[in-house]
């Protein structure tokens, strides 16, 4: 009987020994399957941001319906998205990831998390004056017409 007890109990401590060898595998290997840093796409363009962020844009923001954002070592495809003010946004539901582009600046949102990731993102043209390189920064009136001109014929409504 003694024997018997004494075989299951080193049955037992064998067991759990391959179980924490096994648990240990698997701990190391998902360390080692890690993803690498996507890199930035070629031909991306520098948006600067507040804080020392930058994110890079690459797509052609006047006319494409996905652009590819690289922020913090990742790559995101985001649609763009319809809007009623007249910005141009772009999110991607999956990722939470919400890029929000006004003429003088944008914006970084992450909705899953529910906070601002970035501010005041410009490109080295708007640095300098420049309009956003997107459909709202194309439809910016130009700074000499004023926005409240009196109509042909000196009437106003």
């Amino acid at each position: 009987m003694k024997r018997l007890l004494v075989a299951a109990c080193v049955g037992a401590l064998a067991l759990s020994a391959s179980v924490g060898a096994v648990a240990a595998t698997k701990k190391t290997t998902k360390k080692a399957a890690a993803p690498a840093a996507a890199a930035i796409p070629a031909g991306a363009e520098k948006w600067q941001c507040e804080l020392g962020h930058s994110l890079y844009i690459s797509g052609d923001m006047m006319r494409d319906e996905v652009i590819t954002m690289h922020w913090e070592g990742r790559n995101f495809r985001l649609p763009r998205q319809t809007t009623v003010t007249g910005a141009d946004r772009y999110f991607d539901s999956a990722s939470g990831m919400d890029l929000v582009v006004i003429p003088s600046k944008a914006m970084l949102f992450d909705r899953k998390e529910g906070h601002r990731l970035a501010d005041e993102c410009q490109t080295t043209a708007m640095q300098g004056g420049a309009a956003a390189p997107t459909q709202a920064g194309g439809l910016r009136a130009p700074t000499t017409t004023p926005l409240l001109a009196t109509p042909p014929g000196g009437q106003q409504h």
